[in-house]
C-alpha cells in the first residue's frame, strides 16, 4: 500500500480555488437571471402585441370601408 499525503495545498492556492468555485457559482446565478429576464419580456412582449392588435381589430370594425371608396376616380381622356 501506498501510504503517501495528497501534497498540501498552499492557502494561495486554496484561495484560488475558493474564487474560481465562486465565480462559478454568480456565473450560474447570473445565467439563471438573465433568463428569467428574458422570459418576462417576452410574456410582456406578448401582452403587448395581444392589446395592439385588439385594438387595432376594434378601430377597424369601427371605421366603415370609407376609406377605399372616398377615393373619387377621375376620368381621363383618352389620349390620341
Amino acid at each position: 500500500m501506498n501510504a503517501k499525503k495528497p501534497p498540501a495545498l498552499s492557502p494561495e492556492a486554496i484561495e484560488r480555488s475558493n474564487r474560481k468555485r465562486v465565480a462559478a457559482e454568480e456565473g450560474v446565478r447570473a445565467m439563471a437571471d438573465v433568463e428569467r429576464q428574458a422570459i418576462a419580456i417576452r410574456k410582456n412582449m406578448a401582452r403587448l402585441r395581444e392589446a395592439r392588435e385588439a385594438k387595432e381589430a376594434a378601430e377597424a370594425a369601427l371605421q366603415p370601408d370609407s376609406a377605399a371608396s372616398s377615393r373619387k376616380e377621375r376620368s381621363r381622356k383618352p389620349r390620341a
